[in-house]
């Protein structure tokens, strides 16, 4: 017994230690992309500024693309993004579940707001990269089903589009391109984007909603 919860502390110990070192890099690159953008920065650079070696960043991240969407992804934790997503699951109203995923892609944008720039620079001159932003908004669309089918279920969706097209539609109207036209490029407030949003999706999939 005593063993078994030493190998169990020594286990989160190195865990801790992992995270920490992960942290570390991504902090640090995170500092060096802001300042001199993504393409200017050197795996070394960030091991240097991160004090951990460029093969540990390497094992971690596979890559300086793998070091940038370990950026994105954690601007908004796994736990945090579902819960917001259970807010949606427990809505009966189809006009308010739609305003919660407004507010949903506001939240995630907001937290990636930083890292949005460099993303876009990174996919524009990077094939590969591009293919793994498309990996990601993949994700999104399929994400995105379960809410679209139990709104089709309740009958809530206007009658001129397919279900397929109403899907399409969602995920495109709350992509992050039109956040970042509106909100980093023209300056719109975070508020303001996610009221035009909400407003925009009800107008254009709901069938009329009592409330």
């Amino acid at each position: 017994m005593a063993t078994e919860k030493k190998r169990s502390y020594i286990s989160k110990s190195r865990q801790a230690r992992s995270l920490e070192t992960k942290r570390r890099i991504l902090d640090s690159a995170k500092m060096l992309f802001e300042a001199r953008g993504f393409e200017a920065v050197t795996i070394d650079e960030i091991a240097r500024e991160a004090q951990v070696s460029a093969p540990s960043i390497y094992s971690i991240f596979q890559s300086k693309r793998g070091v940038l969407l370990g950026l994105m992804d954690e601007a908004l934790s796994p736990e945090q993004f579902e819960a917001l997503v259970d807010q949606v699951k427990r809505e009966s109203c189809p006009k308010r579940r739609l305003e919660i995923t407004a507010s949903i892609a506001r939240q995630i944008y907001d937290a990636e707001k930083t890292q949005l720039p460099l993303l876009r620079g990174a996919s524009a001159l990077d094939p590969v990269f591009k293919g793994l932003e498309m990996e990601r908004e993949r994700r999104r669309h399929q994400r995105q089903k379960e809410t679209v089918e139990a709104m089709a279920g309740e009958s809530a969706f206007v009658e001129n589009l397919s279900l397929s097209k109403i899907r399409d539609v969602l995920w495109a109207l709350t992509g992050r391109d039109l956040y970042r036209m509106l909100v980093i490029e023209r300056g719109w407030s975070s508020d303001e984007y996610e009221k035009w949003l909400s407003n925009l999706l009800i107008l254009t999939l709901l069938r009329n909603c009592p409330g």
